[in-house]
């Protein structure tokens, strides 16, 4: 018999939660400003360092994921990786050189494709999946929380001390989230659960055995949902950036503060909306919560072509926050079902996360080319086109994973329910 996770361990979750905000994105968004406006850079150097950093993130995170279904010591692994990210950004300050900050970057690219997957993992051998929906959903409120303290934070201290107090901080916040992490108690991180290899009702496999990888990705249903949320990602990356564009065009002086409202109100939007989703994708299902994220993206698009007023334009961009905290708890609890009994929980959010973000590096060129041809309504309603072609697949394609859930949320603390 399973017994409940202790209150201690599941504060200590939601602190690594918060604090994995300020961890997880680095010192990324600020890079570029520190290194032009303290360092000198030309953008050819800062595009380079840049992509440098997203590409090897690209490429690791399915190796990573598989490598995290497989690795007993998630949450030391953790806090090695978190201490690596604090150690680049401290070398973004001490180390000037072009070739330091590079290989900085290339390293802080490469861990944080690790906390993800592996927060997921925890999450899930901590509270099995009988607790999984709403713990989903808590984890990513107490992220989103993180991320709006974090971008406050930054930018008061990029103003009123000095550039380089951002990175300093990002170091201090890792220090503090390493602690965090070993009031996670490693007895209670069951290592079967944490990779999705339970055997039983609802499971791929009846044996508690690990699926080969073509044996997990050759499902239908896996197939159909990663479609799905690659295009969502091809419609909905070059909508912020666009809109960017358009205030900048407009309003030169007041873009860079409608872009940072635009950002940390997102965030804030996402906050009550991630918690929401986790207790509706409980009672209601996957799919329909999913869908209404879905539908708000297509929605969004539409609305950016009515006005060019800029108050208009970011409480429009608000709505980013419905679609992309659904996605961020939704999308965990789909891999979860459809990989249970599997033992590829992990891998699979690699591959759908590499796929997701392959779609939403294209998304930028091709928006950007639409816009220099036919001008930026054009460009939003090819988006919105692209979100509600992928809407109708998922609508129309993809199945209800919830249906066995009733045994496959049962993680043996209690008596198991019966399907009727």
């Amino acid at each position: 018999m399973k017994t409940a996770p202790s209150k201690r361990t599941l504060y200590a979750l939601d602190a690594v939660n918060f604090l994995m905000a300020d961890v997880h994105t680095g010192v990324g968004p600020f890079l570029a400003i520190y290194l032009a406006a303290s360092l000198h850079w030309n953008p050819r150097e800062i595009g380079v360092v840049i992509s440098a950093s997203g590409i090897v993130g690209l490429i690791a995170q399915t190796p990573v994921g598989a490598w995290i279904d497989k690795l007993r010591y998630k949450r030391e692994a953790l806090a090695v990786c978190t201490a690596l990210l604090g150690i680049g950004a401290l070398a973004v300050v001490f180390c000037h050189s072009f070739a330091e900050i590079l290989g900085a970057q290339v390293v802080m690219g490469a861990v944080g494709t690790f906390f993800p997957p592996a927060m997921a993992g925890m999450t899930l051998g901590i509270v099995g999946r009988r607790g999984l929906d709403l713990r989903v959903g808590r984890n990513e409120t107490f992220n989103h929380a993180g991320n709006v303290f974090a971008a406050v934070t930054a930018g008061l201290l990029g103003y009123w001390i000095a550039r380089q107090s951002i990175f300093y901080c990002t170091a201090i916040f890792c220090a503090v989230t390493i602690i965090a992490i070993f009031f996670i108690r490693q007895n209670e991180i069951d290592f079967e659960r944490s990779r999705g290899c339970e055997s039983g009702e609802g499971s791929k496999k009846k044996d508690g055995t690990v699926s080969g990888f073509f044996e997990v990705l050759k499902d239908r249903s896996l197939l159909v949902f990663t479609i799905s949320v690659v295009l969502f990602h091809f419609a909905n990356a070059a909508m912020l950036p666009l809109i960017g564009q358009k205030l900048s065009l407009g309003h030169p002086r007041g873009s860079s503060l409608f872009m940072a409202v635009c950002i940390v109100g997102a965030q804030t939007v996402m906050i009550p909306v991630a918690l929401a989703a986790g207790r509706f994708a409980h009672s209601w299902g996957r799919k329909t919560v999913f869908l209404i994220g879905f539908a708000a993206l297509p929605l969004r698009g539409a609305l950016y072509t009515l006005s060019d007023n800029p108050y208009y334009l970011v409480g429009v961009q608000l709505m980013d926050g419905i679609g992309a905290a659904i996605f961020g708890v939704v999308s965990v609890l789909v891999i979860a079902d459809l990989t249970r009994g599997t033992g590829r929980f992990n891998f699979t959010q690699g591959v759908v996360a590499t796929a997701t973000g392959l779609g939403g590096s294209l998304s930028n060129g091709v928006a950007g080319f639409i816009v220099e041809r036919a001008g930026f309504n054009v460009a939003f309603l090819f988006l919105a086109g692209v979100a509600t072609f992928a809407l109708g697949i998922f609508w129309i394609l993809m199945p209800e994973t919830r249906k066995n859930s009733a045994i496959a949320n049962w993680d043996g603390a209690t008596p198991a329910p019966q399907l009727t």
